[in-house]
């Protein structure tokens, strides 16, 4: 696991002066529950201090970035920034479930994929740093990791409205999702889902959710229209 873990180093670019701090945040509940492990040893303790750092760099980019933003909006946009999916998406983007210890209990059942497993990990990863290496450090690793394709992210999660304002803007029609597939034992499911305009398919998607699997159909239709 030490091999694995310093590719990780590696692709974030950051190395460890204390590496227990890495191998701490990769360290999923369900691996010290079944290694009869101390619970203060799992990523949790570091998630929770690495939310808070995440929210104050969050929060002053925004704030730097949109002078003129409200706090409400400013309130909202950093919550989509830092959601669940987003930081799932972001640890996709390094495939940090690939480096977690998990127990097998939690592997069997696709743990490494769960959105709420990697997005809590990047949480623990974003604490390891600042613990390992200060502030400066955590706000350059979120920087790179969190804070980049912004617009893309914000079209992808706020997609379903997007789409809705340009079918109705060109008069296109009504939208339908349709539920073309469902798969796997009820604590990890996954849907697909065909979006049509008119009869029309315009894009199809994939998720844990039938909600997540709507998202990323629109997303991809909203695609389709640009280039027409």
């Amino acid at each position: 696991m030490h091999k694995k873990l310093k590719e990780l180093e590696q692709k974030i670019g950051y190395r460890f002066r204390n590496f227990s701090f890495l191998e701490q945040a990769m360290m999923h509940s369900s691996y010290t529950n079944e290694h009869r492990m101390e619970k203060y040893r799992c990523n949790e303790r570091l998630e929770f201090l690495g939310d808070a750092v995440l929210e104050l760099i969050s929060s002053e980019f925004l704030f730097r970035q949109s002078p003129k933003v409200p706090e409400g909006e400013l309130t909202k946009t950093r919550a989509s920034m830092v959601c669940e999916q987003s930081l799932a998406m972001c640890a996709r983007d390094i495939d940090l479930g690939s480096y977690l210890l998990l127990g097998k209990g939690e592997e069997v059942t696709g743990g490494r994929f769960r959105d709420s497993v990697t997005s809590d990990a990047l949480e623990a990863l974003i604490g390891a740093i600042y613990l390992d290496g200060g502030f400066t450090n955590a706000k350059e690793f979120i920087h790179r990791f969190v804070l980049t394709d912004q617009e893309d992210k914000k079209l992808f999660y706020d997609s379903k409205t997007i789409l809705q304002e340009i079918v109705q803007a060109e008069k296109l029609g009504e939208i339908e999702y349709h539920l073309i597939g469902e798969e796997g034992p009820d604590h990890n499911k996954s849907f697909s889902v065909e979006l049509t305009i008119r009869g029309r398919s315009y894009g199809k998607g994939k998720g844990r959710t039938k909600k997540a699997a709507e998202q990323q159909a629109a997303y991809e239709a909203i695609h389709v229209l640009k280039k027409r």
